[in-house]
């Protein structure tokens, strides 16, 4: 049985300190961006990564420099705009996914993600499956959407849905009530307000006037391999909360294939299906999360709180909207 720790350490898996780090056996290379101001780090690349990229022409990796002293590289520097460094970047992942080197890249979905600058610009756009060769912040967003009952433990029900068996990623698992993945130039709660339509056929109206933001969930998180495509990728992750208290007579329903079926679970069995290890990583801690802010899970209750709440919210070491200063920089 897993403890609340446990469901922590699953999602939030890469180490700490400083040195050498080592995943899977892998080490690490540091993508950096370069601009006026000098160097900075973007990504986290593994080295079996590294050596495929310099077997490549470099009108395939945008002129790849690789210091393998300082474990460091920089690509698609030479490129003045987004455009063309996004355009750089599908070339490369395209001219991947057809070589069939990366298992990861089977879980293709024609979906840009953001990579971001420090100084709140886009640097360029790459394909969800990709963002993992190149080690560089994903953002999604995590709805909790709950009934108030008297008569159940802690005075809620939560709406939990099983995600389809045939889902490339966790397939079969407990999530959150809604969730998804941020693409270029989304916003958050927008990205969230659709995501409710298509995952649980939530009405617009509803999600708008009901959510309430809840901050954000942030981890550096390693694949595992049978839920994710391929094991040892690493991948850093800002997750945006939201909860929404339902109508009794709100009921989601699955409408995109993404979900099978939808609970109304109340604390204790959610509390038995976490310890079991029956929900998808990062869901299972939006879930804690979700207990932290109402009350539900204490410090009373649980002795080391205090660390779990710090690893939920780690400081990752590579910019964009989860900066504070993220537009002012």
């Amino acid at each position: 049985m897993k403890s609340n720790l446990d469901l922590v350490n699953d999602t939030d898996g890469f180490p700490y300190g400083n040195g050498p780090i080592t995943i899977e056996g892998q080490g690490l290379f540091t993508l950096l961006w370069r601009d006026a101001d000098g160097e900075y780090p973007i990504g986290y690349v593994l080295d079996r990564v590294v050596e495929v990229f310099t077997q490549l022409p470099a009108s395939l990796t945008g002129n790849l420099r690789v210091d393998r002293a300082a474990r460091t590289l920089l690509m698609f520097q030479d490129l003045a705009t987004e455009p063309a460094r996004t355009a750089a970047v599908a070339a490369l992942t395209q001219h991947l996914r057809e070589q069939n080197i990366f298992p990861l890249l089977c879980g293709w979905r024609n979906e840009p993600w953001p990579v971001h600058g420090r100084r709140g610009e886009l640097l360029f756009s790459v394909e969800r499956a990709a963002v993992g060769l190149f080690g560089t912040v994903r953002y999604g967003v995590h709805l909790t959407a709950y009934v108030e009952d008297a008569s159940a433990p802690h005075g809620v029900r939560i709406w939990v849905p099983r995600r389809a068996a045939n889902k490339s990623t966790f397939p079969g698992m407990l999530d959150n009530t809604v969730a998804g993945g941020l693409m270029t130039g989304e916003d958050p709660f927008e990205c969230m307000v659709r995501e409710a339509d298509e995952e649980a056929s939530l009405p617009e109206a509803v999600v708008r006037a009901g959510t309430t933001p809840a901050g954000t969930i942030t981890y550096i998180y390693i694949t595992d391999g049978p839920n994710n495509g391929e094991a040892g990728f690493v991948y850093p992750e800002v997750e945006w909360a939201y909860d929404l208290k339902l109508p009794a007579d709100v009921v989601p329903q699955p409408k995109d294939g993404e979900v099978d079926e939808f609970y109304l679970c109340d604390v204790d069995t959610i509390r038995r299906d976490l310890a079991a290890g029956e929900y998808k990583t990062n869901c299972g801690v939006v879930m804690l999360d979700f207990f932290i802010r109402h009350g539900i899970l204490t410090a009373e209750e649980e002795p080391q709180l205090a660390g779990i709440e710090r690893r939920m919210h780690r400081e990752l070491p590579f910019p964009g909207p989860h900066w504070s200063n993220w537009h002012s920089a």
